[in-house]
């Protein structure tokens, strides 16, 4: 009972501050989006349901789903690998870790989405967040959780393997939650309804303009899987940035517009036909073949 109780309060504490996070958010970007606009559309466009529904799912259910993966993959990687490697960071000041987990997971984070992308079973999950018409801040958080969830543990699988985070020791959620926490408020802005270009520093940070061709329904719609630092598709020959915006967003894929539905296509058994149209874009570049 107490256990139950407990639970209870901690899920009405994280509801309370997704209410306050949501009305910062809202007060922050929409004034920014309507005179910033890359596109101008009504604040209730069509869509903006799912999404607030979805902003809503993955800032609850994170909280239960995340945890225990992330617990048993810390713990199976500390007893895997040698202790001089998992430990190998933890003399490190913190200042200097959180920035090594900031690059470390990224090369985690880059290839979980990029693997979402290219393997059909994931795409199934992954094609709920590119079945947005129109990018702005709130479609951030329009994903399977399934997806959002896996593409976390493979940047914190990394952070645990180098050690940067630890299962045990003085506060072993902080560096994974710092992470975490910082990937998720650049990528509310990455995805914003924003024309601002970053000129030089887009080939150091992510901006709007590298993400929303990232969302592209043209060509080069396989590109731009960095959540924070775009040097990774450098790295990795996914990098595309002119200066020109996508002509549109969204995905062949057929996704419903709900968000019952969005939440339970993936699971749906597929017909021939729909395994077809279910196949990411995946490997459509000639030297990705």
């Amino acid at each position: 009972m107490l256990a139950s109780h407990h639970h209870l309060v901690i899920w009405l504490l994280q509801a309370a501050r997704t209410c306050v996070w949501l009305a910062l958010l809202t007060t922050l970007f929409v004034p920014l989006e309507h005179f910033f606009s890359v596109r101008p559309a009504k604040l209730l466009r069509q869509g903006w349901a799912t999404d607030l529904g979805w902003y809503f799912v993955n800032s609850l259910t994170p909280i239960f789903l995340l945890g225990p993966p992330s617990a048993l993959i810390a713990m199976a990687v500390h007893a895997v690998l040698p202790a001089q490697i998992t430990g190998a960071a933890a003399a490190l000041p913190l200042w200097a870790r959180m920035a090594a987990a900031m690059v470390v997971g990224e090369i985690g984070f880059y290839w979980g989405h990029r693997w979402s992308h290219e393997w059909p079973l994931l795409w199934r999950f992954h094609a709920v967040h590119h079945s947005a018409t129109h990018v702005n801040f709130l479609v951030n958080t329009r994903a399977h959780p399934l997806d959002m969830v896996f593409t976390r543990l493979c940047g914190l699988t990394l952070l645990y393997a180098t050690g940067l985070a630890a299962p045990v020791g003085p506060n072993p959620t902080l560096i994974p939650a710092l992470v975490l926490f910082v990937g998720s408020m650049w990528s509310f802005f990455i995805h914003a309804n924003l024309r601002w270009r970053l000129g030089p520093l887009e080939e150091i940070i992510a901006s709007p303009a590298f993400h929303h061709w990232h969302h592209t329904l043209e060509d080069h719609k396989d590109r731009n899987y960095a959540a924070m630092l775009p040097f990774m598709d450098r790295l990795f020959g996914t990098f595309y940035l002119p200066k020109a915006w996508p002509g549109a967003y969204g995905t062949d894929t057929p996704i419903p517009e709900t968000l019952a539905g969005q939440l339970l296509t993936p699971f749906a058994p597929r017909t021939a036909a729909d395994r077809n149209a279910l196949t990411p874009p995946a490997g459509v570049r000639a030297e990705d073949r």
